[in-house]
Protein backbone atom coordinates (compact mmCIF):
# COMPACT_ATOMS: atom_id res chain seq x y z
CA UNK A 1 0.00 0.00 0.00
CA UNK A 2 2.90 2.37 0.83
CA UNK A 3 4.29 1.70 -2.10
CA UNK A 4 1.29 2.07 -4.29
CA UNK A 5 1.19 5.57 -2.87
CA UNK A 6 4.41 6.68 -3.24
CA UNK A 7 4.05 5.65 -7.21
CA UNK A 8 1.06 7.49 -7.09
CA UNK A 9 2.94 10.85 -5.33
CA UNK A 10 5.49 10.54 -8.37
CA UNK A 11 3.35 10.49 -11.08
CA UNK A 12 1.76 13.59 -9.65
CA UNK A 13 5.34 14.92 -9.41
CA UNK A 14 5.94 13.90 -12.94
CA UNK A 15 2.71 15.01 -14.40
CA UNK A 16 2.94 18.85 -12.90
CA UNK A 17 6.33 19.12 -14.09
CA UNK A 18 5.54 17.95 -17.39
CA UNK A 19 2.53 20.94 -17.19
CA UNK A 20 4.61 23.32 -16.25
CA UNK A 21 6.98 22.77 -18.93
CA UNK A 22 4.72 22.87 -21.65
CA UNK A 23 3.72 26.29 -20.33
CA UNK A 24 6.89 27.63 -19.72
CA UNK A 25 7.59 26.58 -23.09
CA UNK A 26 4.11 28.34 -24.81
CA UNK A 27 5.31 30.57 -27.49
CA UNK A 28 3.91 34.17 -26.92
CA UNK A 29 3.09 36.20 -30.15
CA UNK A 30 2.52 40.19 -31.07
CA UNK A 31 -0.18 40.82 -33.40
CA UNK A 32 -1.59 43.83 -35.08
CA UNK A 33 -3.94 45.59 -33.09
CA UNK A 34 -5.49 46.87 -35.87
CA UNK A 35 -5.93 43.62 -37.50
CA UNK A 36 -9.09 42.57 -38.51
CA UNK A 37 -10.59 40.18 -35.77
CA UNK A 38 -13.21 37.44 -36.98
CA UNK A 39 -13.14 35.30 -33.54
CA UNK A 40 -17.03 35.64 -32.79
CA UNK A 41 -19.86 37.75 -33.61
CA UNK A 42 -19.52 39.89 -30.52
CA UNK A 43 -18.18 43.13 -30.23
CA UNK A 44 -14.49 43.21 -30.73
CA UNK A 45 -11.35 45.90 -31.34
CA UNK A 46 -12.12 45.63 -35.24
CA UNK A 47 -15.79 47.36 -34.75
CA UNK A 48 -14.29 49.82 -31.87
CA UNK A 49 -11.54 51.75 -34.31
CA UNK A 50 -14.64 51.80 -36.88
CA UNK A 51 -16.93 53.29 -35.09
CA UNK A 52 -14.11 55.66 -33.87
CA UNK A 53 -12.72 56.42 -37.42
CA UNK A 54 -16.17 56.80 -38.91
CA UNK A 55 -18.01 59.44 -36.31
CA UNK A 56 -14.51 61.06 -36.55
CA UNK A 57 -14.37 62.20 -39.77
CA UNK A 58 -17.88 62.28 -40.01
CA UNK A 59 -17.68 65.10 -36.98
CA UNK A 60 -14.88 67.01 -38.50
CA UNK A 61 -15.77 67.26 -41.71
CA UNK A 62 -19.28 68.23 -41.25
CA UNK A 63 -19.57 71.58 -42.58
CA UNK A 64 -21.06 74.12 -40.14
CA UNK A 65 -17.95 71.67 -37.62
CA UNK A 66 -15.57 73.10 -40.43
CA UNK A 67 -16.94 76.63 -39.83
CA UNK A 68 -16.90 76.74 -36.16
CA UNK A 69 -13.47 75.41 -35.41
CA UNK A 70 -11.81 77.23 -38.21
CA UNK A 71 -11.12 80.24 -36.25
CA UNK A 72 -11.03 78.38 -32.32
CA UNK A 73 -11.00 74.92 -30.28
CA UNK A 74 -14.73 74.60 -28.75
CA UNK A 75 -14.39 72.65 -25.30
CA UNK A 76 -16.50 69.37 -25.28
CA UNK A 77 -17.41 67.42 -22.16
CA UNK A 78 -18.38 63.36 -22.79
CA UNK A 79 -21.44 61.49 -21.38
CA UNK A 80 -21.84 58.26 -20.36
CA UNK A 81 -22.38 56.35 -23.35
CA UNK A 82 -25.55 54.25 -22.42
CA UNK A 83 -25.03 50.26 -23.78
CA UNK A 84 -28.83 49.21 -24.72
CA UNK A 85 -27.09 46.05 -26.80
CA UNK A 86 -27.60 42.40 -24.32
CA UNK A 87 -23.93 42.60 -24.32
CA UNK A 88 -21.64 43.54 -21.69
CA UNK A 89 -19.39 46.22 -24.01
CA UNK A 90 -16.92 48.72 -22.55
CA UNK A 91 -18.70 51.84 -24.11
CA UNK A 92 -15.85 53.49 -22.26
CA UNK A 93 -13.03 52.59 -24.28
CA UNK A 94 -14.82 53.31 -27.60
CA UNK A 95 -15.64 57.12 -26.06
CA UNK A 96 -11.96 56.98 -24.96
CA UNK A 97 -10.84 56.37 -28.77
CA UNK A 98 -13.41 59.03 -30.09
CA UNK A 99 -12.36 61.26 -28.07
CA UNK A 100 -8.45 60.65 -28.07
CA UNK A 101 -9.17 60.92 -31.84
CA UNK A 102 -10.92 64.38 -31.82
CA UNK A 103 -8.17 65.51 -29.48
CA UNK A 104 -5.56 64.78 -31.63
CA UNK A 105 -7.50 66.56 -34.76
CA UNK A 106 -6.67 69.84 -33.57
CA UNK A 107 -10.04 70.71 -33.12
CA UNK A 108 -11.59 70.38 -29.63
CA UNK A 109 -10.61 70.71 -26.45
CA UNK A 110 -12.13 68.61 -23.73
CA UNK A 111 -13.13 68.41 -19.89
CA UNK A 112 -12.63 65.43 -18.47
CA UNK A 113 -15.50 64.77 -16.01
CA UNK A 114 -13.78 61.70 -14.71
CA UNK A 115 -11.03 63.58 -13.04
CA UNK A 116 -13.16 66.15 -11.55
CA UNK A 117 -13.00 64.44 -7.74
CA UNK A 118 -8.74 64.38 -8.00
CA UNK A 119 -8.91 68.18 -9.08
CA UNK A 120 -10.69 68.87 -6.44
CA UNK A 121 -8.66 66.78 -3.85
CA UNK A 122 -5.29 68.72 -5.47
CA UNK A 123 -6.84 72.72 -5.26
CA UNK A 124 -8.00 71.28 -1.67
CA UNK A 125 -4.43 70.51 -0.86
CA UNK A 126 -2.75 73.47 -2.76
CA UNK A 127 -4.80 76.14 -1.03
CA UNK A 128 -5.37 74.21 2.74
CA UNK A 129 -2.03 72.54 3.04
CA UNK A 130 0.24 75.05 3.71
CA UNK A 131 2.70 72.99 1.49
CA UNK A 132 2.35 74.97 -1.43
CA UNK A 133 3.52 78.88 -2.32
CA UNK A 134 0.29 80.27 -2.65
CA UNK A 135 1.50 82.51 -5.32
CA UNK A 136 1.99 79.61 -7.33
CA UNK A 137 -0.90 77.37 -6.16
CA UNK A 138 -3.84 76.75 -8.81
CA UNK A 139 -6.94 78.74 -7.98
CA UNK A 140 -11.09 77.47 -7.34
CA UNK A 141 -13.13 79.36 -9.72
CA UNK A 142 -10.68 79.38 -12.51
CA UNK A 143 -11.17 76.15 -14.53
CA UNK A 144 -12.78 76.11 -17.75
CA UNK A 145 -17.04 75.68 -18.54
CA UNK A 146 -17.93 72.89 -21.15
CA UNK A 147 -19.71 74.36 -24.20
CA UNK A 148 -20.87 71.12 -25.87
CA UNK A 149 -21.80 67.65 -24.60
CA UNK A 150 -20.82 64.76 -26.66
CA UNK A 151 -23.79 61.69 -25.87
CA UNK A 152 -24.89 58.72 -27.37
CA UNK A 153 -26.11 55.57 -27.44
CA UNK A 154 -25.37 51.89 -28.81
CA UNK A 155 -27.95 48.77 -29.38
CA UNK A 156 -27.73 45.95 -31.22
CA UNK A 157 -30.26 43.28 -32.85
CA UNK A 158 -29.54 39.90 -33.15
CA UNK A 159 -31.01 37.20 -35.36
CA UNK A 160 -30.49 33.28 -35.47
CA UNK A 161 -32.04 29.81 -36.33
CA UNK A 162 -30.87 26.84 -36.35
CA UNK A 163 -27.06 27.42 -39.02
CA UNK A 164 -26.70 30.46 -38.36
CA UNK A 165 -26.61 33.92 -36.36
CA UNK A 166 -26.89 37.61 -37.73
CA UNK A 167 -25.63 40.69 -35.45
CA UNK A 168 -26.65 43.75 -36.27
CA UNK A 169 -25.02 46.56 -33.96
CA UNK A 170 -25.85 50.43 -34.02
CA UNK A 171 -23.99 53.54 -32.30
CA UNK A 172 -25.14 56.57 -32.28
CA UNK A 173 -23.12 59.78 -31.17
CA UNK A 174 -24.61 63.55 -31.20
CA UNK A 175 -23.14 66.87 -29.83
CA UNK A 176 -25.61 69.33 -28.15
CA UNK A 177 -24.93 72.97 -27.53
CA UNK A 178 -25.36 73.31 -23.79
CA UNK A 179 -26.30 77.34 -23.69
CA UNK A 180 -29.03 76.82 -26.44
CA UNK A 181 -29.67 73.27 -26.36
CA UNK A 182 -29.16 72.69 -30.28
CA UNK A 183 -28.13 69.89 -31.65
CA UNK A 184 -25.21 70.93 -33.61
CA UNK A 185 -24.06 67.48 -35.13
CA UNK A 186 -25.18 63.70 -35.14
CA UNK A 187 -23.62 60.66 -36.39
CA UNK A 188 -24.27 56.57 -36.99
CA UNK A 189 -22.05 53.95 -37.87
CA UNK A 190 -23.51 50.79 -38.58
CA UNK A 191 -21.75 46.80 -38.23
CA UNK A 192 -23.61 43.93 -39.44
CA UNK A 193 -21.93 40.66 -38.69
CA UNK A 194 -23.06 36.93 -39.54
CA UNK A 195 -21.58 33.40 -38.77
CA UNK A 196 -22.39 29.89 -39.00
CA UNK A 197 -23.35 28.25 -36.17
CA UNK A 198 -20.10 26.05 -35.65
CA UNK A 199 -18.67 29.64 -35.12
CA UNK A 200 -21.16 31.54 -33.29
CA UNK A 201 -19.84 32.69 -29.84
CA UNK A 202 -22.14 35.63 -28.16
Amino acid sequence: MEKKMKLIQLFAVVLMGLMLASCSGKKIQYGDATAVETTTLGFGSTDLQSIAAKLVDDLVTFPPIVQMTSTRRPVVFVDKIKNKTTEHIDTESITDTVQTKLLQSGKFRFVDMTAVKAVQEQLKFQMDSGMVDPSKAAAFGKQTGAEFMLYGNMSSIVKRNSDAQDVYYKFTLKLVNLESGIMEWAGEKEIRKTGEKSFMSL
